[in-house]
């Protein structure tokens, strides 16, 4: 069992966005063998509080406006770790010292990584 398009499509929306607002080390993983009901796992650094806030704010913006419906939120008041459930793809969204702790990349090593486009920067002009 591989992504579905829908969660690859979820995933390009989702991880635009956490570029946008300055998100960094972005990994994509596919989860959908042992996870039947999600297809993908975002995971995204911030560097403050503040930066891991507004990542999952303007994710959760940018996949509302594409039509996808947030299922669960949670970690938003601390941002520290914030998880949006969005389906087919869950984001979590990590402070750089949570994402080191908790090591999801080292849980899910066995999940192939999924690409992600590089967000071009806005020519000016």
């Amino acid at each position: 069992m591989t992504a579905t398009p829908q969660g690859l499509d979820m995933l390009a929306v989702a991880a635009a966005a956490a570029q946008a607002k300055g998100g960094e080390e972005l990994v994509a993983l596919d989860v959908s063998e042992p996870l039947p009901l999600v297809d993908v796992f975002l995971v995204v650094s911030g560097r403050s509080e503040r930066n891991v806030a507004a990542i999952a704010d303007e994710i959760e913006d940018k996949m509302l406006e594409a039509g996808y419906k947030r299922l669960r939120r949670e970690g938003r008041q601390e941002a520290r770790w914030i998880l949006l459930d969005f389906g087919d793809l869950v984001a979590h969204v990590f402070h750089e010292q949570e994402r080191e702790f908790y090591g999801l990349e080292r849980l899910w090593k066995d999940c192939p990584v999924l690409p992600i486009a590089e967000e071009q920067p806005a020519s000016v002009g």
